[in-house]
């Protein structure tokens, strides 16, 4: 090869990588000889921060109403949330997107949430621009904006950003923490986990907890031990560094659990009910200054109307019997113990800021990111599981499992009253982005090197969309017209920074801010509000006719007396500003079809959809999602295995938790296939005869018959070794998710929290081998046991 081809070459793939990576041109020289060429290190250098820039921590709580916590006048006591209040600004008027989902992505992004694709949450995906769940590329990351400056980028805890599609090891990871420009990832990609027996994931990897709440595990121990860790590390090899961490716990989302002596702490502090608490908590939030003196308490949700869903309402509480009551109060003091055992592992990660020195310099935000929740029902419920598969509470089950509320063998939730007495003074709670019950928020500001202020509050108006803005305003930065080649969506928010040194009524700088969740929607301008009447999952439709209310919020703060009727010019003018806003955000089409109708809306998948699926042992678990759905259908499980142990036990398959799943394994030399359904019966099948030391076809076969009284499907199961039929039984199977989100389909072990009492996690398979698993629906579930262990042979 001639010179001039190898210096031709050379110099192509230089220049084009160069052009590739978007780095400024290389000004050395390259010649044949390293010695006689001259090296540029400029494209390589990547940028720093500047000097004395600071970390930025962003703290956000699930599911937490303005009423609720000590900051505000609430009865939850938060010592390190009061800590950090003292010490910088409490804001009165943050609001949020009124669900979890579409708000983290406002935070994330500092655009509207329709903007980003969330439109809902992401197991609510549809086929249109804001609502795919999918953040565009126009809509870069404050991550990806801070990481490219030179932060460190840190995200624990809950996601929920993720589409459900997306969720499996093999799945696309575009839209995985570390694709979105953060360093590390730690804990849970979905909207919610056991908080004892978590479903983790470290970076891109699924992984399993590492140890168990028998030792002292709670999911927010460990996210607080994992954060002070990776600050550690940063801060040994980088210490000139800056880091960005966005720290998510689970509470105060279900499954409220939280350690007995915490739980302990508010016995009896919620037994005056709801009702009592509105009254009790309003004055000291007066008192407080979160809120305007005057303030009227609102109408107590209404029963089932145009305003509110059919299981949102609220049943009074003088109406309770005396064990409802019990029930009621105990399950408030799980949530507020939950709730405080979370801030305090918060408090030992603000601990270290202050013994390393890094406190100062640390730009600190502690958030929720919606309302109280309503999604327990009326009457609540110690299975959150029993909910979302249409199947009611028993009050005398539900009092049996009283003292251990809180604890590894409830999933519990509370009931409607306590959603809207946590969201005081407001109308209705989170789903609902038309009322502030669902939208107003906690959060507190405190920065001691750029905040003179201590223990002020702020009445400015301000959204998620406004964090980015404010973050990369204290960090000298701009989010770029065009990222990766990709022209970018101006920001959707304005920089709260003016308010850091402001008096407390100083006008805010915020003026427009539409809502739209579930069929729900609002439109606020300049201290004004209209109000869409519409209950959310209801499938009214219908919007046309849809009646407005008209609030002057800057006056009417619980948004209490309707202007409409005083004031039709300005209804008029805000209805029309809504529409515009809408319509720029990519907020249309407004959806409020039912829960089901959403969640099972057909989405496209990698995989073309199958009545079998084949799965391997040592993988990891598969998420609900994308697992077999044998839900409302006949199926068949059939594995190949040897048993080469005559002590051979263990788990084959397993899917679900101990609050609904099921599951096959060996105990005892003999084959079991369990049921449980929704943690109400274990439905058992055992085997006649023992399992001895061979290879055997295995598996079970469920056909449905009917639909019970709350659509579970009832019929009769089969349990086979080979081609014989060893134990049958009728059974009745749930027509909902096991979970929303954890405790996926394992093969050889069954991963968190154990489907049945007759083994422990991780129960894995021991004493032989499984080949494979097979799970098949529809035409594929009647394939014989012998074809089965045909192509099992054929496979070894």
């Amino acid at each position: 090869m001639s010179m001039k081809i190898v210096l031709s070459f050379v110099t192509t793939v230089l220049l084009y990588h160069c052009s590739y990576a978007q780095q400024p041109t290389f000004k050395g020289d390259v010649k044949l000889d390293v010695r006689e060429s001259k090296a540029d290190w400029t494209p390589y250098i990547r940028k720093k921060a500047p000097e004395g820039s600071p970390n930025v921590l962003i703290i956000l709580y699930d599911d937490t109403g303005l009423a609720a916590w000590s900051p505000y006048g609430g009865r939850i006591n938060m010592p390190t949330m009061d800590k950090l209040a003292a010490d910088g600004l409490t804001y009165t008027q943050w609001h949020t997107v009124a669900l979890c989902s579409p708000t983290r992505s406002c935070i994330n992004t500092g655009r509207n949430h329709n903007l980003n694709g969330m439109g809902s949450i992401t197991e609510g995906a549809n086929g249109f621009p804001g609502y795919s769940c999918q953040l565009p590329p126009q809509a870069a990351t404050m991550a990806q904006i801070l990481n490219d400056n030179g932060w460190s980028t840190f995200w624990l805890g809950k996601d929920h950003n993720v589409p459900e599609t997306d969720l499996s090891a093999g799945a696309n990871k575009s839209q995985w923490p570390l694709q979105q420009g953060y360093d590390r990832f730690y804990g849970f990609i979905g909207g919610e986990t056991n908080q004892w027996y978590p479903d983790l994931t470290e970076d891109n990897h699924a992984i399993e907890q590492p140890y168990g709440p028998e030792k002292g595990y709670h999911l927010s121990k460990d996210l607080a031990d994992q954060a002070i860790k990776m600050i550690s590390d940063q801060k040994s090899a980088n210490p000139s560094k800056p880091w960005f961490m966005w720290f998510c716990p689970g509470a105060n989302h279900a499954p409220h659990q939280a350690p007995k002596d915490y739980i302990a702490k508010y016995k009896g502090k919620f037994d005056d009910g709801y009702d009592s608490y509105r009254k009790w908590v309003l004055p000291r939030m007066i008192q407080k200054g979160i809120l305007p003196a005057g303030t009227k308490l609102t109408e107590f949700n209404p029963m089932p109307t145009d305003q509110a869903a059919p299981g949102d309402f609220v049943r009074p509480w003088d109406k309770l019997n005396p064990d409802e009551k019990k029930l009621f109060s105990r399950l408030c003091e799980v949530y507020a113990a939950f709730s405080e055992y979370t801030d305090v592992q918060i408090g030992r990660l603000i601990d270290h800021l202050k013994a390393t020195g890094q406190y100062d310099n640390t730009v600190i935000m502690y958030a929720s990111d919606n309302g109280a929740s309503g999604e327990g029902s009326p009457s609540g419920s110690v299975n959150e599981n029993k909910f979302f598969n249409g199947f009611p509470d028993e009050l005398s089950e539900n009092m049996k499992l009283i003292d251990e509320l809180g604890g590894p063998n409830t999933y519990e939730h509370y009931p409607t009253g306590w959603a809207a007495a946590l969201s005081t003074p407001f109308k209705m709670f989170k789903r609902y982005s038309n009322y502030a019950g669902g939208t107003e928020c906690p959060l507190t500001i405190t920065w001691p090197k750029g905040i003179k202020a201590r223990g002020e509050i702020r009445n400015q108006y301000h959204h998620a969309v406004d964090i980015v803005p404010t973050i990369l305003d204290i960090c000298g930065l701009e989010m770029p017209k065009v990222y990766k080649g990709v022209e970018q969506y101006p920001l959707s928010g304005v920089s709260m920074r003016y308010s850091f040194d402001a008096k407390p009524d100083t006008p805010t700088q915020k003026h427009v801010q539409y809502y739209t969740m579930l069929g729900t929607r609002a439109i606020w301008q300049d201290g004004w509000k209209a109000v869409a009447v519409h209950a959310p999952l209801t499938g009214k439709g219908k919007f046309d006719q849809d009646r407005w209310e008209l609030y002057h919020v800057d006056v009417d703060r619980s948004e209490s007396v309707d202007l409409a009727k005083k004031n039709p010019e300005k209804l008029e003018a805000l209805k029309k500003l809504y529409m515009e806003e809408a319509l720029k955000n990519n907020a249309l089409p407004l959806d409020d079809r039912s829960a089901t109708d959403i969640l099972t809306i057909e989405r496209p998948t990698e995989e073309k959809e199958s009545d079998s699926h084949t799965y391997y042992p040592h993988t990891s678990s598969v998420p609900e999602a994308v697992a077999a759905n044998v839900r409302g259908k006949s199926y068949k499980i059939v594995a190949n295995v040897e048993i080469k142990d005559a002590n051979a036990s263990g788990v084959i398959f397993a899917h679900g938790s101990r609050f609904g799943g099921h599951s096959l394994f060996i105990k005892d030399h003999k084959l079991y296939y369990v049921y449980n359904f929704l943690g109400i019966t274990e439905q058992q099948l055992v085997s006649s005869e023992p399992v001895k030391v061979g290879k055997y076809t295995v598996g079970m076969e469920f056909t449905k018959e009917k639909a019970g009284e709350y659509n579970e499907s009832i019929g009769t199961a089969k349990l086979y070794v080979n081609d014989k039929e060893v134990a049958k039984n009728n059974m009745k199977a749930q027509v909902g998710k096991f979970t929303l989100v954890g405790d996926g389909l394992c093969i050889g072990y069954d991963s968190g929290d154990p489907v049945s009492k007759l083994y422990s996690s991780p129960g894995e398979f021991e004493g032989g081998n499984i080949s494979f698993v097979t799970v098949s629906t529809g035409k594929e579930q009647y394939l014989d046991l012998e074809r089965e262990a045909a192509r099992a042979c054929s496979k070894e």
